[in-house]
């Protein structure tokens, strides 16, 4: 079966399921795992440079506040057609952050193949881990996805368990800096599991900007910093987005030291199996409690690092 993955939590699925190896296409973002994918051909895009972009710049870009405008990805369409794929995963959760299905489906139509295509739409956490078994259905490993689907929840089981019977800190997630955005979908269960209280986006939403006003008025106790599409150090590069707002120095979180930088990209902002890992470091940094395998660096790092 030859796979082409249009999402990077699609492809993180297709590795979770030990088939990499089938895997002929893939998007410029899919960069996990590494040495698995590192030589499947690449399929797509991008017509912003995100790397010389401001963060306002590139929310302007793709439209604005109302996160539904162009995408960032460009679909190679002739390469598409040259890989003969049986499966094309692809998205329906977010107009901006991969190839709509839409815009698949009309191409493989015109590819005179029977070709399937699969459109991922998880909300929750629980969606996230049902779309292994979904995956694993359609490329004929049923029970192996099970049976990692079933793995990843004990994890978050065991999660949920070191954090039983502690204080539960308010907490914010920032999923874009300006403007400023709160992280929805799946993230505020993961808070949750990790034995946070979510402020300003509740599980399973698909958020719109917060007014500064409003995240003054939250007074959160810890605040993770976690931009869709942005590594730690691409971050870091726009802390004073956070650092110059008035009043940022009285915030709790900030007077005692509980704000952090994740890796948004590989555990927060895509709905993949690394969900979980993410989880596993929030009860890291917000409890100190040995979820997992310690934080490194490139994961998660106190924001008065910078």
């Amino acid at each position: 079966m030859r796979i082409v993955s249009l999402l990077p939590a699609a492809t993180d699925i297709v590795a979770e399921l030990g088939l990499s190896a089938r895997l002929v296409g893939r998007t410029h973002e899919c960069d996990w795992p590494p040495r698995e994918i590192a030589s499947v051909p690449v399929v797509t895009g991008a017509d912003l440079d995100q790397n010389r972009l401001t963060s306002r710049e590139i929310s302007d870009a793709v439209g604005g506040a109302a996160h539904s405008g162009s995408s960032l990805y460009v679909l190679d369409t002739e390469a598409l057609a040259a890989l003969h794929p049986d499966v094309v995963l692809t998205q329906d959760l977010c107009e901006v952050c991969a190839v709509s299905s839409d815009k698949v489906s009309r191409t493989v139509r015109l590819l005179d193949a029977d070709t399937r295509v699969l459109s991922l739409e998880p909300r929750t956490l629980d969606d996230v881990l049902d779309c292994l078994v979904t995956v694993g259905e359609l490329l004929g490993v049923r029970e192996r996805a099970r049976r990692r689907r079933a793995e990843l929840q004990a994890r978050l089981e065991r999660v949920r368990a070191s954090v039983t019977g502690r204080d539960r800190p308010r907490v914010l997630s920032i999923e874009w800096l300006d403007p400023l955005w709160p992280a929805g979908h799946w993230v505020p269960e993961q808070v949750t599991a990790a034995g946070g209280t979510p402020l300003l986006a509740s599980p399973g939403e698909h958020t719109k900007p917060m007014a500064w006003e409003a995240v003054r008025a939250a007074r959160p106790d810890a605040i993770l910093v976690m931009p869709c599409g942005f590594p730690p150090e691409r971050t870091l590069r726009e802390s004073e987005l956070l650092t110059g707002l008035p009043g940022w120095q009285d915030l709790p979180a900030v007077r005692a030291g509980r704000v952090w930088v994740l890796d948004g990209p590989a555990y927060f902002n895509r709905p993949g199996p690394r969900v979980v890992r993410g989880a596993e470091l929030l009860a890291q940094v917000l409890h100190g409690v040995p979820a997992g395998e310690p934080a490194a660096p490139d994961e998660a790092r106190l924001f008065s690092a910078a």
